[in-house]
C-alpha cells in the first residue's frame, strides 16, 4: 500500500505493547491483549460477534515473534496456544487508540435559538423525498441528529398513516399512552396534554428510566382558534448556563430530582432520578429531562435546596426566554419530528369551540435514529 498512513515502518515489541511507527510519522502502542482480543479470529464472521473468550489465555500473554508479510501487513505469533494473528495495517491504524486519543472531541450537535424562527423551512422536508428515496430519508435523520429538530410536509392526513413513514426509520417505541396517543381535548384527561390549556416547553416521559429518544407530532387537522406551538433547543440553554454561569450548571448537573407519574389509568406508578442535565463522558450533552409537571416531591439535602430551587428556576426561565424559543404553526399533514432528550416543545391554549385540533403522537429510541443514520452514511466499527 503506497499510502504512507498505511504503512508500517517499523516495529518495536516492549513490555506490554507492540509499538508501530508508521511511514507518516505517527506512532501507535498497542496493548498485547487488545491486539489478541481483536484478532480477527476473535469475530464470527457470519454473525460478527466476538467468540473469542478472554479468560481462555492468560494476562501474561505476549507475542514471541512478529514479521511483516508482502502485503505490509503485521503478523504476530502468540506465546499461548500456538496462535497466530494477521492484522491489516490499515485496519490497526484505522483503530489506533492512540491516535485517536489525542484528536480534540467535536460534537455532532449544531446548537440553535430563537434566531432560525426565520429560516425554518431550513428544518422541512417533503414527505415524498423522505418516503422515495435513502437520500432524502438520511437528509430527514441528519437534521434530526444534527439539529434535534426537523418538519416533514405535505404528508397525508389520514389517521395512522405516520407509521408508514416512520417505518423508514426502524420501529416504534411503545408506551403505555398506546401507539399512535391521539394529541385531541377529551374530558376527563390521564395527562395535560389531552386538554385545551398551554403546555409549558417540556421533555415528555421523564420517569422513564431510559426516555423516548425522539418524538413525532402528526397533525391531522388544525382549524381551531390558538395552539401555537413552541420548540427550543435545550442544549443551547444547557450551554448558555455553562457559559455564563458554571456554577449553576454543575448544581444541575450534580443534584438528582424524582420525576414521578400516577397515571389514573394505570396499575403503575413510575419513579425515576436524574438530574436535570447529564452529560456524556466527552463532556457534551447527552439530555435534558425538564417537565414541571412531572416533578416529584424533591428530597435533596437541606442545605442544598434553596440553592437547587434557584438554580432551577433559572433553568426554567431560560427555556421559556423569547430569544431562544420558535413559535410556530402546525399544519394538517405536518409532521414534528425532534430529540426528545434535547428538544422541549410546548404549546399555547386553544379554543376547542372554534375548530378541530388533532394530533397523532409516535415514539421512537433514540438508538434507532442515530444506528439507521450510521447505516446510510457506512459508518462501521
Amino acid at each position: 500500500m503506497n499510502n504512507k498512513k498505511f504503512t508500517i515502518k517499523k516495529v518495536h515489541i516492549n513490555s506490554s505493547s507492540v509499538d508501530i511507527d508508521w511511514a507518516d510519522g505517527e506512532i501507535s502502542y498497542f496493548h498485547f491483549l487488545w491486539l489478541r482480543d481483536n484478532c480477527p479470529s476473535s469475530l464470527h464472521p457470519n454473525a460478527r460477534m466476538r467468540i473469542f473468550n478472554i479468560l481462555d489465555v492468560s494476562k501474561n500473554i505476549h507475542p514471541i515473534k512478529y514479521s511483516i508479510n508482502n502485503d505490509g501487513n503485521l503478523i504476530l505469533d502468540w506465546s499461548e496456544s500456538n496462535h497466530q494473528s494477521i492484522y491489516l495495517a490499515s485496519w490497526l491504524r484505522d483503530h489506533c487508540y492512540t491516535i485517536k486519543s489525542k484528536k480534540k472531541f467535536q460534537s455532532p450537535y449544531l446548537l440553535w435559538d430563537a434566531s432560525v424562527k426565520n429560516n425554518l423551512d431550513n428544518f422541512k422536508i417533503d414527505h415524498e423525498e423522505v418516503m422515495n428515496s435513502d437520500e432524502g430519508l438520511l437528509k430527514w435523520l441528519e437534521k434530526l441528529h444534527t439539529f434535534g429538530l426537523a418538519i416533514l410536509t405535505n404528508c397525508p392526513t389520514k389517521k395512522n398513516s405516520a407509521f408508514k413513514i416512520l417505518n423508514r426509520i426502524s420501529h416504534i417505541r411503545e408506551t403505555f399512552f398506546g401507539t399512535p396517543f391521539e394529541v385531541i381535548n377529551i374530558p376527563k384527561p390521564n395527562n395535560t396534554a389531552y386538554t385545551a390549556d398551554a403546555l409549558r416547553n417540556h421533555t415528555d416521559l421523564p420517569y422513564y428510566e431510559y426516555a423516548p429518544g425522539y418524538q413525532f407530532l402528526h397533525c391531522l387537522i388544525n382549524d381551531a382558534t390558538g395552539g401555537m406551538s413552541s420548540t427550543i433547543d435545550g442544549f443551547a440553554v444547557a450551554n448558555h448556563l455553562r457559559k455564563e454561569n458554571p456554577e449553576t450548571f454543575n448544581l444541575l448537573t450534580d443534584t438528582y430530582v424524582k420525576f414521578k407519574d400516577e397515571d389514573y389509568t394505570q396499575n403503575k406508578t413510575r419513579i425515576f432520578h436524574s438530574p436535570l442535565i447529564t452529560i456524556t463522558k466527552d463532556n457534551d450533552f447527552n439530555d435534558i429531562r425538564f417537565n414541571m409537571a412531572s416533578m416529584s416531591i424533591l428530597d435533596i439535602k437541606p442545605n442544598k435546596m434553596k440553592k437547587f430551587y434557584d438554580a432551577y428556576r433559572k433553568l426554567a426561565s431560560l427555556l421559556h426566554d423569547k430569544k431562544f424559543i420558535v413559535n410556530f404553526r402546525l399544519e394538517a399533514g405536518y409532521i414534528f419530528s425532534f430529540n426528545n432528550r434535547r428538544v422541549l416543545h410546548g404549546r399555547t391554549k386553544f379554543d376547542p369551540n372554534s375548530g378541530r385540533r388533532h394530533l397523532q403522537g409516535y415514539y421512537l429510541d433514540r438508538d434507532e435514529v442515530v444506528s439507521r443514520l450510521n447505516f446510510l452514511k457506512k459508518i462501521r466499527p
